[in-house]
């Protein structure tokens, strides 16, 4: 079975090819979600047959969130492919993911919070897993917008 995994909330745009839940390949791209992703994709339907299709649904970028969510189901649809999503901080160890300026989302005991990035955290680059872990990924794959304020 070859799985998919893209994590599209920062730059790179990592996604992940997996058979039998083993990572085979990475790719890992620098710019926008909506140059990148359908051309990534393009290929790997002409040389894979997709059969699962999982994707980080936030927080992070509110754009790369949206335009991934769109194509990805819709690519989900078109081709019958079965669609799941997770929380970002499954894949850079619970650290803080950018937001908007200065500020960062941390996930805490009450959700995700947002706030300025504290001195003493370190932030983790997000990483693909050598092995998919299917059990942190549900069919709700409607977007985690979480949109901080201006100041």
């Amino acid at each position: 079975m070859i799985s998919i995994v893209v994590i599209s909330i920062s730059n790179p745009i990592l996604i992940g090819i997996y058979k039998d839940t083993k990572l085979i390949d990475t790719i890992a791209q620098t710019g926008k979600t909506s140059d990148i992703l359908p051309t990534i994709t393009k290929e790997l339907l002409e040389q894979y047959d997709l059969q699962e299709i999982y994707y980080v649904k936030g927080p992070g970028s509110y754009m790369a969130i949206k335009i991934a969510y769109i194509f990805l189901k819709t690519l989900s649809i078109t081709k019958n492919i079965p669609f799941f999503g997770c929380d970002g901080f499954e894949f850079n160890n619970n650290t803080p993911i950018k937001a908007l300026g200065k500020k960062y989302f941390y996930k805490t005991s009450n959700g995700i919070e947002v706030k300025l990035l504290n001195p003493n955290d370190t932030i983790e680059e997000f990483k693909l897993p050598h092995t998919l872990d299917k059990t942190i990924f549900s069919d709700e794959t409607l977007p985690n917008y979480y949109l901080p304020a201006v100041e």
